[in-house]
């Protein structure tokens, strides 16, 4: 429905009227004018300012685009199948059979047999031709749409709006990469030792207490009424202001049940916005996990995995919660790509605090705390490789920019693959591979891959400037509803980090936020050996 308004052409000129009339363009306040700047950015890039015969086009290019999408899509989960002799006796087990062949479906990465991971990966990642023909229609389509509209490039229609502004800006230089390969001291961590002190209820309380502290929030969980819910174990959560009232609702689908898709994720179902009587539409959201049920013996225990992706989701609710937009179309987490994920992963800092670890983590037995050591020491282990993670995202990223580039490319992409990989990551590529056949980040995350990257640095130097010395500091969580969480995408992203900075960050800023959380806590090492 939407892209059928992107291609009305009255409700276009109407728009573009409004936007050259200057003083009713004056009269608005920004939040209006800003919404009203991307529905015509939205027109824009789906070709209404263009004649007949290539807006026919362009409508054409983007149903094929989104063809394209769910064939390749489909093919990055596909396994592979070989002839099962090909492979030693002893580890065709691993692997599901079929007659004569066996399917590699996956990686199998956290095998321990050696062999078994080689041989998954040469085979998992082996080109695939229609693949391959699919994702060089996709990439080559995506920048036709671009330059039809009036782009040089899909990464530069991708990053319009976005903090980052345009592909050029490089925010990692070969220094840092030498900086981010410094050898790491391992830590051993069993998870299984630190599940008795995540008990589900325990972590909520946890939640409960911190927005309370830091935002004057509390978590009511409601009875809900017959037909409400799509599952009998779904909570629902009212979220309340200790002066406002309330806020919004939280529909916890926390449980794991057959067909329920494997993934944690935040969704709205219904966005904040301004009535035309002044009354405010709250907004109601999901928070999807997979979690284990409880049992007779214990209740429902979190590893610190799944403690961590707790908070990160319910980073996104406070976002859609806290949001108050006149629009819907900007509300909560309708922002662009690389600020969406800054409230979330804001979020894991406080969850890696001893401080606000401390307030909630006990044992479900004996209520014993968790000790200020194995915080420590868990916190610390996360940092474990972190480095070559990091480079991982950004080979990731930069093959992402180079693809949705300049057109048509000049090598092959897993030419491309191969010559990246061997810049920006420190292990060799691996002949007969393609992996960016299996990148299923190249659909959603077209051109802004790297926004994970750039959010992780801008909640780096929001906890740095702003919690670390004190994660409960009210005045700080009331700057941040006011700066960050209360605009949505109704402001631009940049204006919110400097708001709540109360500077404008540089690129030295973004890479020394990403730099800096790889340095090891040697007190804590020391304090532990």
């Amino acid at each position: 429905m939407l892209f059928l308004l992107n291609t009305d052409v009255e409700l276009c000129q109407s728009l573009r009227q409004l936007l050259a009339d200057e003083v009713v363009m004056g009269s608005l306040d920004p939040e209006t004018r800003r919404v009203a700047e991307l529905f015509m950015f939205d027109f824009e890039i789906s070709g209404i300012h263009l004649d007949e015969e290539k807006r026919k086009k362009a409508v054409n290019l983007n149903i094929k685009i989104l063809d394209l999408c769910n064939e390749f899509l489909t093919g990055t989960h596909l396994p592979n199948k070989i002839d099962k002799h090909v492979l030693p006796e002893h580890i065709r087990y691993n692997f599901t059979a079929e007659g004569n062949y066996l399917q590699v479906a996956g990686l199998h990465a956290d095998c321990p047999d050696d062999l078994v991971r080689e041989a998954a990966y040469k085979i998992f990642l082996y080109p695939n031709a229609e693949q391959l023909s699919c994702l060089e229609e996709l990439l080559a389509s995506r920048n036709s749409l671009a330059q039809l509209v009036g782009y040089n490039t899909f990464a530069h229609r991708a990053l319009q709006g976005t903090m980052a502004k345009n592909p050029g800006r490089r925010c990692v230089t070969q220094k840092d990469f030498e900086m981010m390969t410094k050898m790491k001291v391992k830590y051993d961590i069993d998870p299984g030792l630190y599940c008795p002190f995540f008990s589900l209820g325990a972590c909520m309380e946890g939640l409960n207490s911190l927005f309370s502290q830091l935002l004057g929030i509390s978590l009511y969980a409601e009875q809900t009424q017959r037909g409400e819910v799509w599952s009998e174990d779904i909570r629902k959560l009212a979220v309340v202001h200790e002066n406002e009232g309330l806020l919004g609702y939280i529909y916890c689908d926390f449980f794991q049940r057959p067909n329920k898709p494997h993934q944690d994720c935040h969704f709205t179902v219904r966005g904040g916005r301004l009535r035309e009587n002044g009354e405010y539409q709250l907004p109601v959201v999901v928070l999807m996990l997979s979690l284990p049920h409880s049992t007779r013996s214990a209740p429902t225990l979190l590893s610190p995995g799944m403690m961590e992706n707790l908070f990160h989701e319910m980073g996104h609710a406070m976002h859609s919660m806290l949001g108050r937009t006149r629009y819907q179309h900007v509300t909560g987490t309708r922002c662009p790509t690389d600020f969406a994920e800054v409230p979330s992963i804001l979020m894991e800092y406080f969850a890696n605090d001893y401080r606000v670890v401390n307030q909630f983590a006990r044992h479900y037995k004996t209520g014993q705390p968790l000790p200020k050591s194995m915080v420590s020491r868990l916190c610390e282990s996360k940092k474990v490789c972190a480095a070559a993670d990091m480079q991982l995202q950004v080979f990731y990223a930069v093959l992402d920019q180079i693809y949705h580039g300049k057109h048509p490319l000049k090598r092959s992409t897993t030419e491309i693959l191969k010559e990246t990989q061997e810049k920006f990551y420190g292990l060799p590529y691996v002949p007969n591979t393609a992996w960016q056949l299996r990148f299923s980040h190249l659909v959603g995350y077209g051109a802004k891959y790297y926004s994970y990257l750039m959010s992780r640095a801008v909640a780096s130097m929001v906890w740095k400037q702003c919690f670390a010395q004190d994660p409960f500091d009210r005045a700080m969580g009331e700057r941040y509803r006011r700066e960050m969480l209360a605009h949505g995408g109704g402001k631009e992203p940049i204006l919110m980090v400097q708001g709540m900075l109360q500077k404008s960050p540089s690129v030295e800023d973004f890479v020394d936020a990403l730099v800096s959380d790889l340095d090891q806590d040697f007190e804590t090492f020391i304090m532990d050996s």
